[in-house]
């Protein structure tokens, strides 16, 4: 400004507004037009427009600056308040650093333990390191986290056991139908425990089907206990560090699921619930299996030594329950563990599961009320048999939301409640039934065997045809394990050896290519408790003679005819009854297994006991 009128004065408009152009931060284009404007009022209008803008550039960022200035002071006052506030606390004893902070709080949770020697000594060792550190450097941040740890777990503090056998036993009945067995062997558990004075030391394995409430019973078992609960699933566990924990000198180091769980429930004696244990799995990482076995063994986790921790916890006193579908589980942890088997549910069991449990819970997760949504027994009766046959009650489960859902549609849409379901209605809710009343497939050289599948008991129909005359041969179809495969080579080579004494042509098998088949052949099979079906199958066809009446077997063959014992009597005598046969032909050394059976089971059946297969063809053939 100086410069300019040092050389020009004020009545000189032309190099006023040139001037003026020029202080603006103005784009070249809008420059360049300045320029080209020869009308001097023309050119200062244009101008005025550049220095206008620019005043209100200005004038915004004025105001941005005082603002900034203003929220900065403010900052800096709070700041140095505080830090005055602070210096007088410290002054008067009022206020702590941080780390004196911290080494209250775990001095304070101390108090409150009953610590074993060791770890009592783990932590005074851990206290004055920490004291050392200075807060900003990582050890201080591993010290303080592995402290935090040491000083949250329930060292010494139990809750009180309630164990009344009829609480429990009350318990027990309302969560639960049916598994009258399994509540008896809970609750002789439990009574075990009341006459130590202490539940302890014990692994209870619930084995069965998918859906037949193994969860359920732990949450039964520990709330008559009166303990904490807690459960977590180790299906598709592959890291051993899941269980024992990581070593606290690698970056994001934590304890094991057992001390993680010892945290969350506050207390040394939980009930422990481990779903799924024969889904566990290994690799390089270790075998989580074979860690749980220090866990596991009432022998050994008295001193069970996480690796995070690295201080040894007693958890003698927790009870632990797992729950499995079958035996895929390594020999040593299952010879640790007490065996309950919990099987599938008949249809009288599955009806009083639905009404007490199954309806009143979807009726509530539909929003419906009581009156609002009313099915009939044949109805329930109906979904059972069937839209949800198998042995578990989780499917039945679905097909009743299914109802409720479109019940629901029709009630917003206008009709009349209450609606009453009958078993003429079920077909509109559900389409038609997926199983339809299945007769066992007869015929020369057809048998019905009973199979144990992790899904529950099937009936496995065996059929066996005689292809050619043109020479001797043997095929097997069925996508057969090694050991079916086992049993239908004993099973040929028996009767082929034994021909003459059961009344058949000798020669028969001497010029006969003959094809054993077990339908379903996408499903994988295998087991030894097909061998006799498969034999009485080759029997009726040497014989050329069908099995006069529905009957069902199951049982393995040596190859000089002795019947061996086989497992999963309960879940096999429930599948023959689902498909209403009432004749069943067993080992008889499974003769306690079907004496162990509940009545209802049991009634109405006709149980032949075989010892050797000449009992086996008496039975079928006279």
């Amino acid at each position: 400004m100086k410069f300019f009128l040092n050389r020009f004065g004020p009545n000189e408009p032309s190099q006023l507004t040139d001037f003026a152009a020029s202080l603006t931060t103005a784009s070249k284009q809008e420059l360049q037009e300045v320029l080209e404007a020869f009308g001097l009022k023309k050119r200062m209008e244009k101008v005025l427009v550049l220095l206008k803008k620019e005043l209100d550039v200005a004038r915004l960022q004025s105001q941005i600056r005082e603002r900034v200035d203003e929220k900065m002071s403010e900052q800096q006052r709070e700041f140095f308040l505080h830090q005055q506030l602070r210096a007088i606390q410290k002054e008067l004893g009022i206020a702590k650093d941080d780390k004196t902070a911290e080494l209250d709080t775990f001095r304070e949770r101390i108090a409150k333990l009953t610590l074993p020697e060791q770890a009592q000594k783990r932590i005074d060792e851990e206290m004055h390191k920490l004291s050392l550190l200075e807060t900003g450097s990582a050890e201080y941040t591993v010290t303080r986290n592995y402290l935090d740890w040491l000083t949250v777990l329930p060292w010494g503090i139990h809750t009180q056991d309630k164990i009344d056998l009829e609480r429990a036993r009350r318990i027990l009945d309302r969560d639960h139908d049916g598994l009258e067995d399994v509540k008896d062997r809970i609750i002789e558990f439990l009574a075990v425990g009341a006459m130590r004075g202490e539940m302890a030391g014990s692994i209870l394995l619930l084995i069965g089907p998918p859906g037949v409430g193994k969860t359920s019973i732990g949450k039964s078992v520990a709330e008559a206990l009166g303990r904490k609960f807690y459960r977590f699933s180790v299906g598709g566990m592959r890291d051993e560090a899941e269980i024992k924990g990581h070593r606290r000198t690698y970056i994001g180091a934590m304890p094991g699921k057992f001390v993680q769980a010892l945290k969350e429930v506050g207390s040394a004696n939980p009930v422990i619930m481990l779903d799924e244990i024969d889904k566990i799995g290994a690799s390089y990482q270790g075998d989580p299996a074979s860690a749980l076995l220090e866990v596991l063994d009432p022998e050994q986790n008295a001193d069970f030594l996480d690796h995070y921790l690295d201080v040894r916890f007693d958890l003698s006193k927790a009870l632990f329950i797992c729950t499995a579908n079958d035996f895929s589980i390594p020999s040593a942890l299952l010879d640790r563990m007490e065996v309950i088997r919990l099987s599938g549910y008949i249809t009288e069991e599955k009806v009083a599961i639905a009404r007490h449990h199954l309806w009143p819970r979807v009726l509530e997760r539909a929003g419906l009320k009581k009156n609002q949504l009313v099915i009939s027994e044949g109805a329930l009766r109906h979904v059972i048999e069937g839209y949800a046959r198998e042995a578990g009650v989780r499917n039945l489960e679905k097909q009743l939301g299914r109802v409720a859902r479109k019940a629901v549609v029709k009630i917003l849409g206008g009709t009349a409640t209450p609606i009453k379901i009958g078993v003429k209605e079920i077909e509109s809710y559900l389409d038609k039934p997926v199983f339809t009343k299945e007769k066992p497939l007869t015929g020369v050289g057809v048998v019905t065997g009973l199979a144990w599948t992790a899904m529950g008991g099937a009936t496995l129909p065996v059929e066996a045809s005689r292809i050619h005359t043109l020479n001797r041969g043997f095929k097997l179809t069925g996508k057969l394990g090694e050991v079916m495969k086992e049993s239908a080579e004993i099973a040929y080579s028996y009767v082929a050896s034994h021909l003459k004494a059961y009344g058949a042509d000798e020669t028969f098998f001497d010029k006969s290519f003959v094809h054993l088949h077990v339908p379903e052949g996408a499903t994988p099979k295998d087991g030894p408790s097909a061998g006799v079906t498969m034999a009485t199958a080759l029997l009726s066809l040497a014989k050329n003679k069908k099995i006069p009446r529905p009957l069902a077997m199951t049982g393995e063959l040596t190859l000089t005819g002795q019947v061996l014992p086989v497992g999963g009597i309960r879940e096999k005598v429930i599948a023959a009854r689902r498909i209403g046969l009432h004749e069943l032909i067993l080992p008889d050394a499974n003769r306690r297994d079907f004496d162990k059976l509940p009545d209802h089971i049991r009634a109405g059946m006709t149980v032949h006991f075989a010892k050797r297969y000449q009992d086996v063809a008496e039975v079928v053939f006279g």
